[in-house]
């Protein structure tokens, strides 16, 4: 009931249409039961009393009588789809904009494909049970008790042996419907699972291909098809049972009026009219109930999905503004992390960093992957909030200022390289896409990706394709950083910037990167010790901790972590290398104290 209530709240908004809808049922009902009305005239006056004019009047009477149906049914089904449509597309609506407040944790922790198939698989099932589904069963309901009530007016003894046995009806159709809803929702996860095997197989083509495992993701695919398979043929086999006992019962139920109804005119307590009415409105009846127990497979199919998508909609954002919350309005003393450390799950990924960064200073960040250093720099824009301690921007903790103004206070480029299915111009202004052309071709000269895009087809209206596939990794990553340069934020982070280009670019884009920093608090993490030289201070990170600080000369005569890694860079393995036991057992060697 829970996720019916839920649904309910969603039509609230159009009670209106839906209102306008339940009035042109009304007027359907009326029509269908004046259609069976009119049998009780045309046998008792027109073929046993042959009354001319009476025929005439029916003949008038079935062509206005036609003529109220198909107007009331024709509105009642477009109130009820524009209702259903509204309904689905709010629901569509409020799972993706919900999605969006939600943090990199939960992104992280679940599939794309099971997000992909939340929005799309579940909603259809929605959007079929409440455009499709809805419709007709409203018009089915409310024409079954135009008929009940004809029933009563002309022979109130056959309504009510009616009314004692139809109830029983209801049993099935809410059996069947439970186990439908069951099998549907089981259906839906392997069509989740479906989803989440696309889309890492349609991504990671190339990798497939490389490594011919051709032949194991087509068996992993057909595995996750199968299993689907056998949930749909589940609930196929439980609505083919439903239809069958609903139409014995109905078979059953006319023989018992016939009998009834038979018995009344051969004693004369009945016209033969009257008889043929009842059985006519009865025949009409049958319809609507047997498409009612249809109907309420749908209804589950969707309420199924709907527990699905209200699941994801449940899901409390770890990421909000604080009620206090202020803007931040610029930058003036710098970033200090106090004691800081990250949990995620079970593992301590980051312990007691203790770093500051003052206006305009370059801080690189090096050492071993897996030490810490992308974390500690997501903390920065809250993609995740810290375990412990505090990162403070100008003295005031981050977590009191907007998340909006904060992130908006920084230019992010990441070794992975996010561009969308559109134009060149579209990715570089991403973000504001008011920007004049003359701003983006001067963020694009100076990410040394000017001269590039002009030889593309169409220049800045060339479509790059789908995460950019159109154009080379080097290309993408200067479109990124022309996207950062554009932002023109006052803290930049640069996570391995330049990690997809060639030589001669990275020289380039290396300059370009250099220009921008003036004047900026940013922090530059990179596997390339040549790129970080000119850094006003290095931090040399490990396992979690930092384990030294200090200029690059400092760090290369003292630190023998960055001494290690340095060697492994620039010098092979033709020196004698520092063996890592030497480097835990002599801790001391740090050049600084974290403070």
């Amino acid at each position: 009931m829970h996720e019916y209530r839920r649904l309910l709240a969603y039509i609230r908004p159009y009670r209106t249409r839906l209102f306008l809808a339940i009035i042109c049922m009304m007027v359907y009902a009326l029509s269908v039961g004046a259609l069976a009305r009119l049998m009780k005239p045309t046998l008792d006056e027109v073929f046993i009393q042959k009354d001319a004019s009476m025929l005439k009047f029916i003949i008038l009477a079935l062509f206005a009588i036609d003529l109220c149906r198909g107007i009331a049914e024709y509105y009642q089904a477009y109130f009820m789809a524009y209702v259903g449509l509204s309904v689905v597309r709010d629901i569509r609506d409020g799972i993706y904009f919900h999605l969006q407040k939600l943090s990199v944790a939960f992104f992280t922790r679940n599939a794309t494909g099971v997000l992909i198939s939340r929005i799309t698989n579940d909603v259809n099932l929605i959007q079929k049970a409440v455009s499709d589904t809805v419709t007709s069963a409203a018009k089915d309901f409310v024409t079954v008790l135009g008929l009940i009530c004809l029933v009563f007016y002309q022979d109130w003894k056959l309504a009510l042996i009616a009314f004692l046995v139809l109830p029983w009806a209801v049993i099935p159709i809410y059996l069947f419907g439970k186990t439908v809803r069951r099998f549907s929702a089981r259906g839906q996860e392997k069509m989740a699972d479906i989803s989440t095997c696309l889309h890492e197989t349609i991504t990671g083509n190339r990798i497939i291909k490389a490594f011919c495992m051709e032949p194991f993701e087509n068996q992993r695919f057909a595995k996750e098809n199968r299993s689907h398979f056998r949930f749909i043929l589940k609930k196929t086999k439980v609505k083919a049972l439903s239809s069958s006992v609903m139409e014995s019962y109905g078979i059953l139920l006319a023989a018992f009026f016939i009998l009834y109804g038979g018995y009344a005119v051969i004693q004369g307590t009945t016209t033969t009219g009257t008889f043929f009415a009842n059985m006519t409105a009865l025949s009409l009846l049958y319809g609507p109930v047997k498409r009612l127990n249809k109907a309420n497979h749908s209804i589950q199919e969707g309420v199924a999905g709907a527990a699905r998508i209200f699941s994801v909609i449940d899901i409390k954002p770890d990421i909000v503004d604080s009620p206090a919350a202020v803007t931040l309005q610029s930058i003036q003393k710098g970033i200090e992390f106090h004691d800081v450390s990250f949990r995620y799950e079970d593992d301590m990924v980051l312990k007691n960093i203790n770093l500051t960064a003052n206006t305009g200073d370059i801080i690189a960040l090096v050492g071993p992957s897996g030490a810490g250093k992308s974390t500690l720099v997501n903390l920065l824009p809250r993609f995740y909030d810290v375990s412990g301690g505090r990162i403070l921007v100008d003295g005031m903790d981050i977590r009191d200022y907007t998340i909006s103004s904060l992130r908006a206070a920084i230019g992010l480029v990441t070794q992975q390289t996010i561009l969308f299915n559109d134009t060149v111009r579209y990715n570089i202004s991403y973000g504001d896409h008011e920007k004049s052309d003359a701003e983006i071709v001067a963020a694009a000269k100076a990410a040394n990706a000017h001269e590039f895009i002009l030889r593309l087809p169409d220049g800045y209206d060339t479509i790059v394709g789908e995460q950019g596939v159109k154009i080379s990794g080097g290309e993408k990553q200067r479109i990124t950083i022309a996207r950062a340069i554009l932002k023109n934020a006052p803290i930049l982070i640069l996570d391995e910037a330049t990690s997809s280009l060639d030589s001669e670019s990275e020289i380039a884009v290396q300059k370009a990167l250099e220009n921008l920093m003036i004047n900026r608090t940013t922090f530059v993490i990179a596997h390339r010790l040549s790129t970080i030289k000119k850094a006003n201070k290095i931090v040399v990170i490990s396992k979690g901790e930092i384990m030294g600080e200090g200029t690059h000369e400092e760090l290369l005569r003292e630190n023998l972590i960055y001494k290690k890694l340095y060697q492994t860079q620039f010098m092979g393995y033709q020196t004698q290398q520092i063996p890592d036991s030497q480097i835990l057992e002599e801790p001391g060697k740090r050049t600084a104290t974290p403070t």
